[in-house]
C-alpha cells in the first residue's frame, strides 16, 4: 500500500487504480475511507486515480492529536501528497464533504491546481446556505418512488430538529438515483467506513472561514467543474450554481436522474462528463 508522511508524522495511505494523467481524489463522509469511491464508475479507464485515505480512515494511521481531524488542518496533508507524488500542479477531485477540504486547498494553494472537480459538493467551507425550501422542492422530484412517503415524513422530522436513528435510515434512498440492491449495498458498506470521531471534529469551530476562502477562490485561475445530481438533497443544483459563481472559470453540469453518488446512478454519463476534463478523453 503506497503511503507518505503528513507534516505531523502521521502515516497516510492512498490507493492507485487506472491509467492516464493522475487525478487526486478526496473522499467525503465526512471522514469516510476512500473505498466507497470505487473506480468512479469507470473513470479509471481514462485517469490514474489517486484515492486518498484521510487520516484515521481506511489504511491511514490514526493521528496522535484528534484535533488534527479538523478540515482546515488537513489541507497540509493534501499538499504533502502533492509533494510526495512529485507533481508541480494537481488535478484534484473532491466528493461531498471532501469538497470542503478541496475548496480550502484551492483557496490556500491556488497556484498548485491545474484543475478542480467538485462532485456533489458540500458548501460549508464557503457559507452558501441551503434552504429547507430548496431541499423540499428537490425531494418532491421523487414523489413517485415507493419509499417516498416514509422518507419525506422523516425528512420533515429531521428538518424540524427531531431527528432519530430511524429517520436517517428512512431518508437514505434520497441519496441514490435508484434505491436498488447496488445502492443498498453501497450505503451499508459506507456506514462501516466512516470514522465518527473524526467526522465530529472535521467541521469543529474554527475549521471554516467563508470570507477568507471565498477571497482565495476568486484568485484561482484553474478551470473548475461542478457536477450536481438532479435529485440530490445534499447538494441541490441551485446551490451548486451559486457555488460556481465564486470561481473565475467554472462549469456546472447537472446529471439527470442522479443523486449524491452520480457515478453509481449512471456511470456512462458520469464518465462522459469527467473523463475529458480538463484533458481530451
Amino acid at each position: 500500500m503506497p503511503a507518505f508522511s503528513a507534516p505531523d508524522g502521521t502515516e497516510l495511505a492512498y490507493h492507485l487504480t487506472g491509467e492516464g494523467p493522475p487525478l487526486v481524489c478526496v473522499p467525503g463522509g465526512p471522514m469516510q475511507a476512500s473505498a466507497y469511491l470505487g473506480d468512479l464508475g469507470g473513470l479509471s479507464a481514462h485517469r490514474r486515480l489517486v484515492l486518498l485515505d484521510l487520516r484515521g480512515t481506511g489504511e491511514s494511521a490514526t493521528p496522535d492529536d484528534p484535533s488534527s481531524y479538523r478540515c482546515d488542518r488537513q489541507v497540509d496533508d493534501v499538499e504533502a501528497l502533492r509533494e510526495h507524488l512529485g507533481l508541480d500542479r494537481l488535478d484534484l477531485l473532491g466528493h461531498s464533504g471532501g469538497t470542503n477540504l478541496a475548496l480550502l486547498y484551492a483557496a490556500r494553494h491556488p497556484e498548485r491546481l491545474r484543475s478542480l472537480m467538485l462532485i456533489s459538493p458540500s458548501v460549508y467551507a464557503v457559507g452558501v446556505p441551503v434552504s429547507g425550501e430548496v431541499r423540499r422542492e428537490t425531494a418532491l422530484l421523487r414523489r413517485d418512488e415507493p419509499w417516498f412517503a416514509t422518507g419525506f415524513e422523516a425528512l420533515g422530522e429531521i428538518g424540524a430538529g427531531r431527528a432519530a436513528a430511524g429517520h436517517w435510515a428512512a431518508v437514505s434512498p434520497f441519496f441514490y438515483g435508484r434505491w436498488d440492491a447496488t445502492a443498498q449495498a453501497h450505503h451499508a458498506a459506507g456506514e462501516d467506513q466512516r470514522n465518527q470521531e473524526a467526522a465530529a471534529a472535521y467541521g469543529a469551530e474554527g475549521a471554516f472561514d467563508p470570507e477568507v476562502t471565498r477571497a482565495g477562490l476568486g484568485r484561482l485561475d484553474a478551470p473548475v467543474l461542478l457536477l450536481a445530481g438532479e435529485v440530490d438533497l445534499n447538494s441541490p443544483p441551485p446551490v451548486v450554481r451559486e457555488l460556481a459563481g465564486l470561481f473565475p472559470k467554472a462549469e456546472v453540469v447537472v446529471q439527470a436522474g442522479a443523486s449524491h453518488f452520480p457515478w453509481l446512478d449512471d456511470p456512462e454519463r458520469f464518465v462522459a462528463t469527467t473523463a475529458g476534463f480538463p484533458y481530451s478523453a
